[in-house]
């Protein structure tokens, strides 16, 4: 598929694929979103609990929101585990201009995006990172999360990631007390969410987006 290099109105930049007529992020600002939705509303809340955070995100994209998860996580140990079914060519990941916006971020990202598929990669003393490239339906683990970024393209673009039976699939991996937390706000997902037995937040939405959603499990 085409894709495509666009800014948004913060001035980071985000990807846009017109065969499905969708942005990887708001285009209101990528940077803002990410960092409203999963890092303040999903990591800050977990920071200095004295235990690693497990963070299992779906859809690693540009790697946005792990670049943030690094950058952001005073020093607290983090192994972040990424599923990605259509990863992007490097040359786009140069492109992207994250590392202007965010200070003491180019080091960093340029290891996230170099890191080997399929291994777990030491990115600092504290954050391990480990991509996989394959679909979240298809994919087996005995490991646990304490906070799953649910960053899938929207139900328009990507239904089936969206389906109860796929939500299921993942609540299987949260732990107790651990945190969901997504850009989308549709009713039907937080019905499906009430259904799985998780308590579910209705929280203000990032700057062009009135809601997002947060579900902690029962």
């Amino acid at each position: 598929m085409k894709v495509e290099l666009r800014e948004t109105n913060d001035g980071s930049h985000t990807l846009f694929i017109p065969e499905l007529n969708e942005n990887y992020h708001s285009h209101h600002g990528a940077i803002q979103e990410a960092r409203h939705v999963f890092i303040n509303h999903g990591l800050n809340p977990l920071l200095n609990k004295n235990y690693p955070i497990n963070i299992l995100e779906v859809g690693w994209g540009t790697g946005l929101n792990c670049l943030l998860s690094c950058l952001f996580s005073e020093n607290n140990s983090i192994r972040y585990i990424g599923i990605e079914a259509f990863p992007i060519e490097q040359s786009l990941h140069e492109a992207l201009n994250y590392v202007m916006h965010l200070e003491n971020s180019s080091e960093i990202y340029e290891r996230l995006i170099m890191a080997s598929w399929d291994k777990e990669t030491k990115i600092t003393n504290d954050f391990t990172l480990k991509k996989i490239h394959t679909k979240i339906q298809e994919w087996e683990t005995e490991d646990k999360f304490d906070l799953i970024y649910y960053d899938a393209f929207g139900p328009r673009a990507q239904e089936e990631m969206w389906r109860k039976e796929t939500l299921e699939r993942v609540f299987c991996m949260l732990k107790k007390d651990g945190f969901f937390v997504t850009y989308c706000a549709k009713g039907q997902l937080k019905r499906d969410l009430k259904e799985l037995g998780c308590f579910v937040e209705t929280l203000p939405g990032p700057p062009g987006k009135r809601e997002m959603t947060r579900a902690v499990k029962n």
